[in-house]
Protein backbone atom coordinates (compact mmCIF):
# COMPACT_ATOMS: atom_id res chain seq x y z
CA UNK A 1 0.00 0.00 0.00
CA UNK A 2 2.94 2.31 0.69
CA UNK A 3 4.05 2.04 -2.95
CA UNK A 4 0.49 2.74 -4.17
CA UNK A 5 0.37 5.88 -2.01
CA UNK A 6 3.74 7.04 -3.40
CA UNK A 7 2.62 6.46 -7.00
CA UNK A 8 -0.69 8.23 -6.38
CA UNK A 9 1.12 11.18 -4.78
CA UNK A 10 3.45 11.37 -7.79
CA UNK A 11 0.55 11.30 -10.26
CA UNK A 12 -1.23 14.05 -8.29
CA UNK A 13 1.94 16.15 -8.62
CA UNK A 14 1.96 15.77 -12.41
CA UNK A 15 4.44 12.89 -12.70
CA UNK A 16 4.39 10.48 -15.64
CA UNK A 17 4.76 6.76 -14.90
CA UNK A 18 5.59 3.71 -16.95
CA UNK A 19 2.96 1.22 -15.78
CA UNK A 20 1.97 -2.33 -16.65
CA UNK A 21 -1.56 -2.77 -18.01
CA UNK A 22 -3.71 -5.65 -19.21
CA UNK A 23 -2.23 -5.21 -22.70
CA UNK A 24 1.26 -3.64 -22.85
CA UNK A 25 3.32 -1.24 -20.75
CA UNK A 26 1.73 2.19 -20.76
CA UNK A 27 2.50 5.78 -19.85
CA UNK A 28 0.03 7.01 -17.28
CA UNK A 29 -0.52 10.51 -15.96
CA UNK A 30 -3.39 12.51 -14.50
CA UNK A 31 -5.47 13.31 -17.61
CA UNK A 32 -6.75 16.48 -15.88
CA UNK A 33 -3.19 17.85 -15.51
CA UNK A 34 -2.24 19.77 -18.66
CA UNK A 35 1.53 19.80 -17.94
CA UNK A 36 1.62 16.06 -17.22
CA UNK A 37 -0.21 15.26 -20.47
CA UNK A 38 2.04 17.63 -22.43
CA UNK A 39 5.02 15.78 -20.97
CA UNK A 40 3.64 12.47 -22.28
CA UNK A 41 3.54 13.93 -25.79
CA UNK A 42 7.17 15.05 -25.38
CA UNK A 43 8.28 11.67 -23.99
CA UNK A 44 6.57 9.79 -26.85
CA UNK A 45 7.57 12.41 -29.47
CA UNK A 46 3.90 12.23 -30.42
CA UNK A 47 2.15 14.66 -32.74
CA UNK A 48 -0.07 16.90 -30.62
CA UNK A 49 -2.91 16.36 -33.09
CA UNK A 50 -2.94 12.61 -32.32
CA UNK A 51 -5.01 12.21 -29.14
CA UNK A 52 -4.20 9.77 -26.35
CA UNK A 53 -6.69 7.28 -24.90
CA UNK A 54 -7.99 7.78 -21.38
CA UNK A 55 -8.41 5.15 -18.64
CA UNK A 56 -11.56 5.44 -16.53
CA UNK A 57 -12.47 3.57 -13.34
CA UNK A 58 -16.07 2.72 -14.34
CA UNK A 59 -18.89 3.42 -16.78
CA UNK A 60 -20.25 6.17 -14.52
CA UNK A 61 -16.98 8.10 -15.01
CA UNK A 62 -17.11 7.41 -18.76
CA UNK A 63 -20.62 8.93 -18.85
CA UNK A 64 -19.31 12.11 -17.23
CA UNK A 65 -16.73 12.50 -20.01
CA UNK A 66 -18.62 11.24 -23.05
CA UNK A 67 -22.10 11.11 -24.51
CA UNK A 68 -23.15 7.48 -24.11
CA UNK A 69 -26.54 6.25 -25.28
CA UNK A 70 -28.23 3.02 -24.12
CA UNK A 71 -26.92 0.96 -27.06
CA UNK A 72 -23.35 2.16 -26.49
CA UNK A 73 -23.63 1.53 -22.75
CA UNK A 74 -24.84 -2.04 -23.37
CA UNK A 75 -21.85 -2.61 -25.66
CA UNK A 76 -19.42 -1.16 -23.09
CA UNK A 77 -20.85 -3.35 -20.32
CA UNK A 78 -20.08 -6.40 -22.49
CA UNK A 79 -16.45 -5.45 -23.27
CA UNK A 80 -15.38 -3.59 -20.10
CA UNK A 81 -13.28 -4.07 -18.14
CA UNK A 82 -11.03 -5.27 -20.91
CA UNK A 83 -8.90 -4.62 -23.96
CA UNK A 84 -11.37 -2.42 -25.85
CA UNK A 85 -10.92 1.32 -26.29
CA UNK A 86 -14.15 3.09 -27.28
CA UNK A 87 -14.20 6.31 -29.27
CA UNK A 88 -17.21 8.36 -28.17
CA UNK A 89 -18.55 11.90 -28.56
CA UNK A 90 -16.89 14.06 -25.94
CA UNK A 91 -18.91 16.11 -23.48
CA UNK A 92 -18.05 19.79 -23.48
CA UNK A 93 -16.52 21.55 -20.52
CA UNK A 94 -14.57 18.60 -19.10
CA UNK A 95 -10.91 19.38 -18.44
CA UNK A 96 -9.29 16.35 -19.97
CA UNK A 97 -6.11 16.99 -21.92
CA UNK A 98 -4.55 15.24 -24.89
CA UNK A 99 -7.90 14.35 -26.45
CA UNK A 100 -9.79 15.40 -29.56
CA UNK A 101 -12.18 18.37 -29.26
CA UNK A 102 -15.17 16.36 -30.47
CA UNK A 103 -14.35 12.78 -29.45
CA UNK A 104 -12.65 10.96 -26.62
CA UNK A 105 -11.18 7.45 -26.55
CA UNK A 106 -11.97 5.72 -23.25
CA UNK A 107 -11.00 2.36 -21.79
CA UNK A 108 -11.73 0.56 -18.54
CA UNK A 109 -8.68 -1.70 -18.20
CA UNK A 110 -8.78 -5.13 -16.63
CA UNK A 111 -5.65 -4.69 -14.52
CA UNK A 112 -5.87 -4.50 -10.73
CA UNK A 113 -3.05 -1.98 -10.20
CA UNK A 114 -4.46 0.49 -12.73
CA UNK A 115 -7.97 0.18 -11.25
CA UNK A 116 -6.58 0.80 -7.74
CA UNK A 117 -4.73 3.90 -8.99
CA UNK A 118 -7.83 5.20 -10.81
CA UNK A 119 -9.96 4.78 -7.67
CA UNK A 120 -7.35 6.22 -5.30
CA UNK A 121 -6.58 9.19 -7.54
CA UNK A 122 -10.27 9.63 -8.44
CA UNK A 123 -9.28 11.14 -11.79
CA UNK A 124 -8.99 9.68 -15.27
CA UNK A 125 -5.49 8.64 -16.39
CA UNK A 126 -3.86 8.67 -19.77
CA UNK A 127 -3.70 5.17 -21.18
CA UNK A 128 -1.20 5.33 -24.02
CA UNK A 129 1.50 2.77 -24.79
CA UNK A 130 4.98 3.30 -23.32
CA UNK A 131 6.94 3.77 -26.50
CA UNK A 132 8.25 6.50 -28.75
CA UNK A 133 5.71 7.13 -31.52
CA UNK A 134 6.38 4.86 -34.46
CA UNK A 135 8.51 2.45 -32.40
CA UNK A 136 7.23 -0.95 -31.28
CA UNK A 137 5.13 -1.35 -28.14
CA UNK A 138 6.42 -3.84 -25.62
CA UNK A 139 5.47 -6.24 -22.87
CA UNK A 140 9.12 -6.37 -21.73
CA UNK A 141 10.18 -3.72 -19.22
CA UNK A 142 13.83 -3.72 -20.37
CA UNK A 143 12.75 -2.95 -23.95
CA UNK A 144 10.52 -0.12 -22.73
CA UNK A 145 13.30 1.42 -20.62
CA UNK A 146 15.79 1.06 -23.50
CA UNK A 147 13.57 3.17 -25.80
CA UNK A 148 13.58 6.09 -23.37
CA UNK A 149 17.15 5.71 -22.07
CA UNK A 150 18.95 8.52 -23.91
CA UNK A 151 15.93 10.71 -24.63
CA UNK A 152 15.65 14.34 -23.54
CA UNK A 153 12.25 13.76 -21.90
CA UNK A 154 11.91 10.84 -19.50
CA UNK A 155 9.10 9.23 -17.50
CA UNK A 156 9.36 10.14 -13.79
CA UNK A 157 8.33 6.78 -12.31
CA UNK A 158 8.73 3.16 -13.36
CA UNK A 159 6.31 0.54 -12.10
CA UNK A 160 7.71 -2.80 -13.16
CA UNK A 161 5.87 -6.09 -13.27
CA UNK A 162 8.69 -7.74 -15.17
CA UNK A 163 7.73 -9.15 -18.54
CA UNK A 164 3.98 -9.10 -19.12
CA UNK A 165 2.06 -11.97 -20.74
CA UNK A 166 2.16 -11.89 -24.55
CA UNK A 167 -0.37 -9.34 -25.74
CA UNK A 168 -1.16 -6.55 -28.18
CA UNK A 169 -2.50 -3.03 -27.67
CA UNK A 170 -6.24 -2.68 -27.15
CA UNK A 171 -8.77 -2.88 -29.95
CA UNK A 172 -10.06 0.60 -30.80
CA UNK A 173 -13.71 0.81 -31.83
CA UNK A 174 -15.44 3.98 -33.04
CA UNK A 175 -18.86 4.00 -31.36
CA UNK A 176 -19.82 7.30 -33.03
CA UNK A 177 -20.57 5.51 -36.33
CA UNK A 178 -23.35 3.15 -37.28
CA UNK A 179 -22.42 0.38 -37.54
CA UNK A 180 -19.49 0.65 -35.15
CA UNK A 181 -16.12 0.70 -36.89
CA UNK A 182 -12.93 -1.06 -35.76
CA UNK A 183 -10.06 1.42 -36.09
CA UNK A 184 -7.31 -0.88 -34.77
Amino acid sequence: MEKINAITKGLRRGKVAICPTDTVYGLIADATNKKAVEKIFKIKKRNLKKPVPIFVKNIKTAKRLAQINKQQEEFLRKVWPGRTTAVLKRKKGKNIYGVNKKTIALRLPDYKLVIILLKKLNRPLTGTSANISGKPVSIKIKEVLKQFKKQKYQPDLVISAGNLPKSRPSTVIDLTTSPYKILR
